[in-house]
């Protein structure tokens, strides 16, 4: 019997998490799991958190005040100030509320919750989705009761924190894992691209991808269907840069069928943010990742590292991301079909789609001890 099917008491367990959907995604799959198993899910979370609504009334929500470090003076102060804020919020918060455990996913939106929990004494866990430990993560680890882990081999954490870490997966929204079911289709008469710029520096990807299409043969081109989401801003220009690379392309600045446009893909381009590889990973879709450079720590090259290594995707760095090599990869890679296949294949052995689950049962396991 598992510790699921013991069907532990009801408790209250708050999640603080909040920012880019890197840590709401996989907070919003373990509320879901949580709320399935009969407990009481709190959420804390800055003003972006809309991505909680999809649990409906099912689970409290709160936005507390939150602050990024970001360069300059003015706006360190700006941000202590908001987190002193957001702190004394989320005090109130867990002191009316007085939840069983919190936990945190990371990210400086999570701060407040977390840090104020472990004032009062009460028990946290930590979620880390990228294969390095994260800022607002590495201030907690200390006090931490446990450290779930997306990714085996995950860096940055003290050596004396390490006997709390138990790798769970990163958790992925259940269109993705229903996804999972849907076997990859090499190309064909057509070449389907699914491209997403991501939020941060995404212009890149509208400048290169379809210059680079514009360098492939006439029959290459001609087989190329591109889905590329990009920001609102930039629609239009991607749009005319595709119509004059001779490539019919549909450019949106949001898709709500994710999970079905990255089934539908035959090769997905894009950032290697910790949900975007958690998601190639469950589905099984070659991938190239251009990992964004602007982190100091190269987070999301390792990321995207975990399915390069295995076969299952390619890392180009982005000073190396040019229309040349871009259309020198693409050319290969569409006449390659079989190795698409494998290398789907070997993407797919890296999901972890049982992620929700077993963060779920690390979270029981702590509420009742």
């Amino acid at each position: 019997m598992t510790d699921a099917d013991q069907k532990p008491a009801a408790k209250t367990v708050m999640l603080a998490a909040g920012g880019t959907g890197g840590h709401l995604f996989p907070a919003e799959a373990l509320a879901a799991e949580l709320l399935k198993r009969g407990h009481r899910v709190v959420i804390v979370t800055d003003k972006r958190g809309h991505a909680f609504k999809s649990l409906g009334e099912r689970a409290a929500i709160h936005t507390v005040r939150a602050g990024t470090l970001r360069a300059g003076l003015v706006n360190k102060i700006k941000a202590v100030i908001d987190m002193g804020v957001g702190i004394t919020q989320s005090l109130v918060l867990i002191g009316r509320g007085r939840p069983a455990l919190v936990v945190g996913f990371g990210g400086y939106p999570s701060f407040p919750g977390a840090f104020a929990a472990q004032l009062l004494c009460v028990p946290t866990m930590l979620h880390e989705q990228n294969a390095v430990l994260g800022k607002a993560n590495r201030w907690l680890e200390n006090r931490a009761k446990t450290i779930a882990l997306s990714l085996p081999g995950t860096t940055g954490i003290r050596q004396r924190n390490m006997d709390k870490c138990v790798v769970t997966g990163n958790p992925v929204r259940a269109g993705i894992i229903a996804a999972r079911d849907e076997p990859y289709a090499p190309p064909g008469e057509t070449f389907n691209i699914f491209v997403t710029g991501g939020s941060q520096a995404a212009k890149v990807f509208g400048d290169v991808l379809p210059a680079a299409c514009g360098r492939l043969p006439a029959e290459l081109r001609r087989r190329l269907r591109i889905v590329h989401q990009c920001r609102e801003d930039a629609v239009a220009d991607t749009e005319s840069y595709y119509q004059a690379a001779g490539v019919t392309a549909e450019i949106k600045p949001f898709f709500s069928d994710m999970p079905e446009r990255l089934t539908a893909c035959q090769l997905f381009i894009g950032r290697a943010g910790a949900s975007t590889v958690a998601e190639i990973g469950t589905v099984g879709r070659p991938a190239i990742f251009v990992p964004y450079p602007g982190h100091a720590d190269m987070q999301q090259k390792y990321n995207a590292e975990t399915i390069a290594t295995k076969g299952g995707a390619w890392v180009v760095m982005q000073e190396d991301f040019t229309p040349m090599a871009m259309a020198q990869k693409l050319e290969e890679l569409m006449n390659d079909p079989a190795g698409l296949a494998q290398a789907a294949q070997a993407a797919k052995s890296c999901g972890r789609p049982d992620a929700a689950r077993k963060l779920a049962d690390l979270v029981e396991r702590a509420v009742c001890v």
